[in-house]
C-alpha cells in the first residue's frame, strides 16, 4: 500500500509540474497572440490610410476626409481596441475604440492580478504612414486589457479542466494497474512473514509475471534448504544428545557397580577392623571411624553424581517417580528456604522416548536455575498431557531482573532450547506480572523425525 501511494503521489506531482509548464506556455501564446493581432491591426490600418492618400492623389477621394475613421470601424480592424491617428504636422489626434465581445469572464482578481504583473497587456503598437516618400503620420492600435485578460481565461480554464480530468483518468488508470501489478508482493510478504515465525513449510503460489514467479520460486527454494538444514540439525541434536545420555547411562552403571561395590566392601571392612580394634587395638579406633567418615562422603557424593548423570528412577520406576524423587530431595536439601511443589495431570509413563528423560533435564536445570539466581520462596513444576502434546511449566516467585530472556547466552538455557528443538517442540520464558520467571515448554507425544527407536 505504501509503494502505491508514494507512486500516486510521483504521478500526481508530475501531473501537476505539467499542468503548472502547460499553463505558462498557454498564457505566453495567448500574450503573443494578442500582440501579434494588434501589429496586424496596425499594419491592416496603415494599408487603409496609404490606399486613401492614393485616391487622394488620383481625385477620386478628398483630403478633408483623411484619415477615415468610419473605414476602420467598417472593417472591423479595431474589435477590442484603441486606435490613434497621430498627425506629423502636430495636428489633432483622432482616435476611435470599439469594446469588441465583454461578455466574457475576466477571472478572479488573483489571476487578474497575476497576468497584468507577467506580461503587462493592452500595450501600444505603433506603425507610420508615408505615401511617396512623405510620413503623414502615425497609427497607434492599444488592444484592450480587460478582453485580452478574459480570452486567456477561458481558454485557462479550458485547459485546467482538461488537465484535472487527464490527470484523475491517469492516476485511476496506474492505481489500479499498479495495484493489479503489486499484488503479489502482498502474497510474498506474507508468506516472509509466517516463514519468519518458523512455519517453513509455507510456499509461495505462482504468479503470472515472470518476474514475480522468479522471485516466488527463488524463496521457496530457500525456505525448503532451510527446512532441510533445520530438520538435519535438529536429528543431528537428538541423536547428539541420546549419545550423551547413554554415555551417562554407561557411566552411571559402571560407578554403582564397580565403585560402589568398592565403597560398600570398605564400609564392611573398616566396621569388621573396627570391631577387632575394640579388643584387641584400641588406638586403630580413631583411624576407622576417620576412614567410615570418608567413606560415607564418598559414598554421597557417589550418589549426587548418579543422580545428575542418569536418575535410576527413570530407567526403574518412570518419569513420575524420579520427578517426584528429584523434588523431595531439592526440599530436603534447601533447608526449607524454597518450598518446590509438583504436578502431574495425566499419565506419563506413555511418554515416548526420549521425551522422558529430556523432561527431566529441563525440570533439573530449571529447578537449578531457581535454587541459584530467583531468590524465590516458592515452586511449581506442572506437566499436562493433552491433545497430543506434554506442556511442561515452571515458575517461582522470586525476582527475575535478567532481561530479555530469549537473548540470553547461559548454557543452561541454550541446552533447554537445544532439547526442546530437537524434540520439535517449543520453548517459551516470560516474566510473571507478581513476580518471578515463568519457563513454559510445548513437547508433541510422538518422537521427532530421526529420533532413534
Amino acid at each position: 500500500m505504501n509503494l502505491k501511494l508514494h507512486l500516486l503521489s510521483r504521478i500526481i506531482l508530475i501531473g501537476f509540474a505539467c499542468l503548472i509548464a502547460t499553463t505558462a506556455w498557454v498564457l505566453y501564446q495567448a500574450d503573443q497572440e494578442f500582440r501579434h493581432e494588434a501589429r496586424s491591426k496596425a499594419d491592416s490600418i496603415g494599408r487603409q490610410l496609404e490606399l486613401q492618400l492614393l485616391r487622394i492623389n488620383a481625385g477620386f477621394d478628398h483630403t478633408a476626409r483623411f484619415p477615415d475613421l468610419g473605414l476602420w470601424q467598417q472593417m472591423g480592424a479595431i474589435s477590442g481596441a484603441c486606435v490613434w491617428f497621430i498627425p506629423a504636422d502636430g495636428d489633432q489626434v483622432r482616435s476611435v475604440c470599439s469594446g469588441g465581445n465583454t461578455s466574457a469572464q475576466s477571472g478572479p482578481d488573483w489571476f487578474e492580478s497575476i497576468y497584468r504583473w507577467a506580461f503587462k497587456p493592452g500595450f501600444e503598437t505603433m506603425r507610420q504612414v508615408a505615401f511617396r516618400n512623405h510620413v503623414y503620420g502615425a497609427v497607434v492600435v492599444a488592444p484592450s486589457a480587460e478582453i485580452e485578460i478574459a480570452s486567456t481565461w477561458q481558454q485557462l480554464r479550458g485547459l485546467m479542466g482538461l488537465s484535472a480530468t487527464t490527470v484523475l483518468a491517469l492516476c485511476l488508470l496506474v492505481y489500479v494497474t499498479v495495484n493489479r501489478a503489486l499484488r503479489p508482493a502482498q502474497v510474498i510478504v506474507a508468506g516472509l512473514e509466517s516463514m519468519s515465525n518458523g512455519n517453513l513449510s509455507a510456499r509461495l503460489p505462482a504468479f503470472e509475471l515472470a518476474e514475480w514467479q522468479r522471485t516466488g520460486q527463488a524463496i521457496n527454494q530457500l525456505a525448503a534448504s532451510q527446512q532441510q538444514l533445520l530438520a538435519e540439525r535438529r536429528m543431528l541434536a537428538l541423536k547428539l544428545m541420546t549419545v550423551q545420555e547413554e554415555e551417562r547411562r554407561y557411566l552411571a552403571r559402571e560407578l554403582h557397580d564397580e565403585f560402589g561395590q568398592c565403597l560398600a566392601a570398605i564400609n564392611a571392612v573398616t566396621a569388621a577392623m573396627m570391631q577387632t580394634a575394640e579388643q584387641d587395638y584400641p588406638a586403630l579406633v580413631p583411624e576407622g571411624k576417620n576412614i567410615a567418615r570418608i567413606t560415607g562422603h564418598m559414598m554421597d557424593l557417589l550418589r549426587g553424581m548418579l543422580l545428575r548423570l542418569r536418575p535410576m528412577d527413570i530407567d526403574e520406576l518412570g518419569l513420575s517417580a524420579a520427578l517426584n524423587s528429584l523434588i523431595a530431595g531439592w526440599n530436603a536439601r534447601n533447608g526449607g528456604k524454597i518450598h518446590y511443589q509438583l504436578t502431574i495431570d495425566g499419565d506419563l509413563g506413555q511418554l515416548p522416548e526420549p521425551v522422558p528423560v529430556n523432561i527431566f533435564r529441563i525440570v533439573q536445570e530449571c529447578l537449578t536455575n531457581i535454587a541459584k539466581h530467583s531468590g524465590a520462596a516458592n515452586a511449581k513444576v506442572m506437566i499436562k498431557l493433552s491433545d497430543g502434546l506434554v506442556e511442561l511449566q515452571v515458575e517461582d516467585d522470586g525476582i527475575a531482573d535478567k532481561l530479555p530472556f530469549e537473548d540470553s547466552s547461559g548454557i543452561g538455557l541454550l541446552g533447554m532450547r537445544e532439547r526442546v528443538t530437537a524434540l520439535g517442540g517449543q520453548l517459551t520464558l516470560a516474566p510473571i506480572q507478581t513476580g518471578g520467571l515463568m519457563v513454559r515448554a510445548w513437547l508433541p507425544l510422538q518422537p521427532a523425525a530421526g529420533a532413534p527407536a
